[in-house]
Formats: C-alpha cells, structure tokens, sequence
C-alpha cells in the first residue's frame, strides 16, 4: 500500500509540473495554477509517507 501512495506521489508531481510547463508556454494563468496545485498535492502525500517510514523504522 505504501508503495502505491509513494508512486501516486510521484505521478502526481510529474502531472503538475507538465502541466504548469505547458500553462507558462501558453500563457495560461489558470493551467500554470493548476500544475502548481497537482505538486504541492504530491508533495504532501509524498511527505504524509516519509513520516510514516520513519514512525515504522
């Protein structure tokens, strides 16, 4: 399971750091807003599993 949320993590930042590249390429506020939005949203689930590895170990 860990593993799962660890590589919906990584999907989910690679997802919204295409799509904040492609709104700046386009000059789409919105989009880049978005993307900016979908990282963040990784990076808290990525960071929600590191401290869960740390309490297991």
């Amino acid at each position: 399971m860990a593993e799962n949320e660890k590589t919906r993590a990584k999907i989910e930042q690679a997802k919204g750091k295409a799509k904040e590249t492609v709104g700046r390429a386009v000059g789409n506020e919105r989009m880049t807003a978005e993307g900016k939005i979908e990282q963040s949203k990784g990076d808290a689930r990525q960071a929600k599993e590191k401290a869960k590895d740390a309490f297991r170990h």
